[in-house]
């Protein structure tokens, strides 16, 4: 064999990142991804940071050492999107930063017995935050970090009232430069986002050709790659759709760049349903002429989802006529095959509409004038707190963790008096996550940043002495670590944590950077083991609690799936129309999935009987959706089903994973198949799907782990 057995399994990957997990669930997603390095952010964020610290030194005035770290905060908590969303967290955040210090500060002198509760009641309400979404959970962070280190500085009320108008000028300072003098090209990110969707694509084909290549790749391999690739697909076509929406959304108008980036998002997601459907084709694909024709189609096609990514980042014109004729090779090589012709014909045609937007004078849609509607701010604001004040919320549970965690420790660290002691806390408010697994993640990747960034920051103060050389220093090293923040976490950290030690070195010159180094790796392991411990023994939310939940809304999406595919079918709805379902149905299982890999890294997840019955539903469920793409794609198979048979199908594929989704049984009969079953081999194959699904679930849970 030209291969041999030794090409069955997949290829060695990098540990995945969280849009790209991989295909094993229970590996942790800690990947470095080095397309996410953000060069400009960086160097923007390390001016305004570096431009307070340099001014500092030249004017020797050390209020500007807290105008400094306001600066240095406030870039912290901008995490991109809308100027319109980040403009709002970033003042909140400053006025909100100018009042912890200055009211920390002054209740720090009344002792522990008054600033301790305060404390606990700050750091609860901070960790609450996140009921607003990702952006208010930074913002509550490092709000949280600003608390602790105020607590561990006490002042009168002129020095209250100095630290607090120099946070609020660090705070406007870094808002101005990033949002007003320094703005990056609002449409930039949209651009990115999209044009990382199209590479997955390319992605995907080329690992779906490469699975072709194979002398014998069985059903593992090729669930294996669908975990893998069809979930990172997702993930990057939701974040990039959230990214577009937004874009429109402070556009006001749906102008000609909105409208672009909707339409070429949105024939990305459909040549992924065709890619899907292909992959359901080739698994089973056995005859050599039509595996080199599927082999050829992915050949070409990869190229040119490759091509048409650089363009739409760039933002440069594409050449139509090579573009036309990797297309008429792509349809050439399945002229005549009636299974793979209209897949290829619903690919080219979907890369068209993508290179015409790519081309001067293309399609220029007349998007509908006026805003969008937005919620009212009353329920944006009042909603998530009503629906989260119960003891059922893991956020409500995982906020009061947090003070019950670091209250605690903050006084520890206020008693003993170490100056560096307040890092303890620090670690195990910013480590403690609402599921452990998450937070053992966390703990590990900020332990081995701190260690690697300790080291590379006690080197850089061993050989760097003068002042005004330290705080020139911190601007490569605040553009490194701001631009790689979304590399990975422990790339965040091991670059931060220099910057960290060399401002040490400023502030206080007497201490060795070894030390401060050793102390800060001390405290940070300290504090990672109160964070683990918090989740272990405070309100556990285990995941595989929530496995049941998450299968269950799988199963009832997968459903509606299979009724709007039918639909469509039988041509009771215009094609196109369940597309909405498939990406309802594509992120459910995402969903599963994620839960499934939680799970996997809590202790003793695996031999948890839920967790087997779910990796088992995932598998059937990513077959059942290949197999709905392939029967969307099949002209045959809907010549050869009439309204009444396709609509006694779609009832009882529907009933059957809908009673299977709560849990009712057994599965009805199936109806007959119709004539011509040969042509309709996807449907037979999604009835077999749901009674092997039927059969899992109706044995003990032991049984199907």
């Amino acid at each position: 064999m030209a291969h041999g057995q030794a090409s069955l399994s997949p290829p060695r990957r990098s540990p995945g990142t969280p849009r790209d997990p991989g295909a094993d669930l229970s590996r942790v997603p800690w990947g470095w991804d080095l397309r996410a390095l953000r060069a400009v952010e960086g160097i923007r964020a390390a001016t305004a940071f570096a431009f307070v610290i340099l001014a500092n030194e030249w004017l020797g005035w050390p209020p500007l050492l807290y105008m400094a770290m306001a600066t240095f905060f406030t870039c912290l908590c901008d995490v991109g999107g809308p100027i319109r969303f980040r403009v709002p967290a970033l003042l909140a955040f400053t006025v909100l930063g100018a009042l912890l210090w200055a009211s920390f500060g002054l209740l720090r002198g009344a002792g522990l017995a008054v600033v301790l509760p305060m404390a606990f009641l700050g750091l609860l309400c901070l960790g609450f935050s996140r009921v607003w979404g990702p952006g208010a959970a930074v913002v509550g962070n490092i709000l949280s970090i600003v608390l602790i280190i105020a607590a561990n500085q006490p002042l009168s009320g002129a020095q209250a009232l100095m630290v607090g108008g120099m946070f609020l000028a660090g705070g406007v300072w870094a808002t101005l430069l990033t949002m007003v003098v320094w703005r990056l090209h609002p449409y930039r990110p949209a651009r990115t986002a999209v044009a990382a969707c199209w590479r997955r694509l390319a992605t995907l084909a080329a690992d779906q050709r490469r699975l072709l290549r194979m002398d014998q790749a069985g059903p593992a391999v090729w669930d294996a790659h669908s975990r893998a690739h069809r979930r990172a697909v997702r993930e990057e076509i939701e974040f990039a759709r959230v990214i577009v929406l937004d874009l429109v959304s402070m556009r006001g108008r749906l102008s000609l760049r909105g409208s672009q980036a909707l339409l070429r998002l949105e024939a990305c997601d459909q040549i992924f349903g065709s890619l899907i459907a292909l992959s359901d084709l080739l698994e089973g694909m056995r005859e050599p002429a039509r595996r080199h024709a599927a082999e050829t189609l992915l050949r070409v096609v990869r190229p040119m989802l490759v091509v048409l990514a650089n363009a739409i980042e760039t933002d440069v014109a594409v050449r139509p006529l090579v573009l036309d004729r990797a297309a008429e090779r792509a349809l050439a090589a399945t002229q005549g095959d009636p299974v793979l012709r209209p897949l290829a014909e619903a690919i080219v045609e979907r890369l068209r509409i993508a290179a015409r937007l790519s081309t001067p004078g293309g399609y220029l849609p007349g998007g509908p004038a006026g805003t969008a509607q937005a919620q009212p701010w009353r329920e944006r604001v009042l909603g998530p707190l009503r629906a989260n004040l119960n003891w059922q919320s893991a956020t409500l549970r995982h906020a009061l963790r947090i003070a019950v965690i670091g209250a605690p420790s903050l006084g520890v660290t206020l008693d003993y008096g170490a100056q560096f002691a307040h890092w303890l806390p620090i670690t195990a408010v910013v480590t403690l996550q609402p599921f452990f697994a998450i937070t053992w993640q966390r703990a590990l990747e900020r332990i081995g940043g701190t260690v690697l960034g300790g080291l590379v920051g006690a080197l850089i103060a061993y050989f760097v002495r003068a002042p005004l050389q330290l705080a020139a220093v911190l601007f490569p090293l605040c553009a490194l670590a701001f631009g790689a923040r979304q590399v990975s976490f422990t790339a965040w950290i091991a670059g931060i944590t220099p910057v960290v030690v060399v401002l040490m070195e400023l502030l206080h010159p007497g201490h060795s950077s070894w030390a401060v180094a050793g102390l800060r790796a001390l405290f940070t392991l300290a504090g990672g083991f109160l964070a683990i411990l918090g989740c272990l023994l405070l309100w556990p939310s285990w995941e595989p609690a929530r496995l049941s939940q998450e299968r269950r809304a799988a199963l009832a999406a997968h459903a509606a799936y299979s009724g709007a595919v039918l639909s469509e079918v039988t041509g009771e709805t215009p094609f196109g129309s369940a597309e909405g379902a498939r990406r309802a149905a594509g992120m459910a299982t995402n969903n599963l999935e994620a839960s499934i890999s939680r799970a996997l890294q809590e202790p003793h997840g695996s031999r948890h009987p839920e967790v087997g019955r779910a990796i088992l539903v995932d598998s059937i469920l990513r077959r059942i959706a290949g197999r709905l793409s392939a029967l969307r794609h099949d002209p045959a198979a809907r010549a050869a089903l009439s309204a009444a048979e396709g609509a006694a199908w779609r009832a009882w594929i529907t009933a059957s994973l809908g009673g299977l989704a709560k849990g009712r049984g057994p599965v009805p009969p199936r109806p007959a198949m119709p004539l011509g079953e040969a042509l309709l081999d996807p449907l037979a194959r999604i009835a077999r799907q749901i009674e092997l699904l039927e059969g899992a679930l109706q044995r003990p849970a032991t049984e199907t782990g």
